[in-house]
């Protein structure tokens, strides 16, 4: 063994045709699934599920124990799927019994230099973290959302599927599905049509979401009154549905 050759763990397990690159620790508890790639001066420790064809690169540190003061060293897991990217210098961090014990990474994922996911958080798939964005404990990240960079998320909150958190917002409430929020203090700016453009929502759905959005923050309406007002808007639009049901799904109020 050379002194730059990475050091496996006996009890990792790793798949077929996975490169590891030089300096790179992976510990025990650890599982790589085909594929994948992981670069030079990486740490991942276990216990970590991690799936197929996932690309890892340098300085990424994976699967640490987590940064909470509850925790004390009992068995917590990350949980890794397929496809993702996980660029230079990103942490993702194990779960804490409190929490579930898990942290859960979907697919086909995107987290920028210096992003980090923090314990007990669960991460969709398509989802985007912009350089640097952060998310604290216990936060729930919906498919296809994106985080700008520098975004920071408080903990025990829910970001919405096909929404955008724009670079150096601090979210403090839940973000609803398809809605943008920006600025410092955050505010809801309205739907993010540019993003569902590109993922082919058509514009009859765009159009109706927008009226949806309307009803909820520029009418003057409570939440209630809004939800009851967008019901209409569902049997042709169940793109209005999902709206809706992040809106009732939210434990911390949504962002206003």
């Amino acid at each position: 063994m050379n002194g730059h050759d990475p050091i496996i763990d006996p009890g990792a397990r790793i798949g077929s045709n996975v490169t590891i690159g030089p300096w790179t620790i992976i510990g025990p508890g650890v599982e790589i699934g085909d594929g994948c790639v992981i670069g030079s001066h990486v740490v991942i420790r276990g216990p970590t599920r991690i799936g197929q064809r996932n690309r890892v690169f340098q300085f990424a540190s994976v699967g640490e124990d987590p940064s909470d003061l509850k925790f004390h060293g009992e068995e917590a897991w990350l949980e890794i799927g397929d496809d993702n990217t996980i660029r230079e210098g990103a942490t993702i961090h194990r779960g804490t019994e409190f929490g579930g014990s898990i942290t859960r990474i979907g697919n086909n994922n995107l987290f920028m230099p210096y992003s980090h996911v923090a314990h007990d958080c669960q991460v969709g798939n398509h989802t985007i973290f912009s350089n640097n964005a952060s998310v604290s404990g216990h936060v729930i990240v919906e498919d296809w959302a994106i985080l700008g960079g520098f975004a920071g998320v408080y903990q025990f909150l829910r970001i919405g599927a096909h929404s955008f958190v724009g670079a150096q917002t601090h979210v403090n409430m839940d973000v609803p599905a398809f809605v943008i929020v920006n600025g410092n203090p955050p505010e809801a700016k309205g739907i993010n049509i540019t993003g569902l453009e590109r993922r082919g929502f058509s514009r009859e759905s765009i159009q109706t979401l927008r009226k949806a959005f309307k009803m909820l923050y520029r009418l003057g309406n409570t939440v209630e009154q809004a939800l009851g007002q967008m019901e209409a808007l569902t049997a042709n639009c169940p793109e209005v549905a999902v709206l809706m049901e992040s809106v009732r799904n939210s434990r911390k109020g949504i962002m206003r």
